[in-house]
């Protein structure tokens, strides 16, 4: 069943409304799942990223197995890495990924705006250097050998492994999924371990602080175990 192109716009309108709102509620950030596992010890945004891993990587690969679409290919290589890392390096810059970078400009975050509009322009200049001469298409320059001149070390059109082996994709999902949920579970675990820890501590302190109790005459209250003083 093909949609109108109306329908299809207000089916993209209500889609991303949707998704808009629960990353605004649920302050999901892909930077935040990293920045503060590592700086603050906090997890929340971490634990939601690999569920969201998980789903997603089920799906895909449950898609790629039973659809009836094209086969996908991709480029992949070292180049692949090397941008992803200053990526990486950008989202922590700005504060955040480019997801909640969109969601604090709706709340009128001006230092995202500037964020945003200047991704938008980094990606403009690095458009004007890209040259068919010294930086040519991937195709062309990812075979698998080094190609220093294109700084490329990949491969273009790459199959994926279903394509290759002849194993469903949904065979090496599962086994993604099942990592995530591991490293999921190590997380539940060591939350669990630092709470425990946490409580254990609290009890000490407050076993060890002095209690005050009721004293006699105009000695007042004093410490439970020290004597009262008896008034003159």
């Amino acid at each position: 069943m093909l949609l109108s192109p109306v329908a299809e716009c207000v089916l993209a309108f209500l889609f991303g409304s949707v998704v808009g709102l629960l990353v605004q509620r649920s302050r999901f950030c892909n930077t935040a799942a990293l920045r503060d596992a590592i700086l603050f010890k906090s997890y929340r945004n971490t634990k939601a990223l690999l569920v969201a891993m998980i789903i997603l990587t089920l799906g895909f690969t449950l898609f790629i197995s039973v659809g009836a679409g094209n086969t996908l290919r991709f480029d992949v290589g070292l180049n692949t890495f090397a941008g992803l890392f200053l990526f990486g390096i950008g989202m922590v810059l700005a504060g955040a990924c480019t997801v909640s970078t969109w969601v604090k400009c709706g709340e009128g975050n001006f230092g995202a705006l500037w964020a945003l509009l200047f991704t938008f322009i980094g990606m403009f200049l690095f458009s004007l250097v890209w040259s068919h001469t010294y930086w040519p298409p991937a195709p062309a320059s990812m075979t698998g050998e080094p190609n220093l001149a294109a700084l490329q070390l990949g491969f273009a059109n790459a199959e994926t492994l279903q394509a290759k082996l002849g194993i469903p994709a949904i065979f090496f999902g599962i086994i993604q999924a099942a990592v995530l949920f591991a490293l999921y579970r190590a997380i539940l675990r060591k939350e669990a371990r630092g709470k425990a820890i946490h409580e254990k501590t609290a009890r000490e302190h407050s076993a060890a602080r002095p209690v005050l109790v009721s004293g006699a005459g105009a000695g007042g209250a004093v410490p439970q175990g020290v004597p009262a003083t008896p008034a003159d």
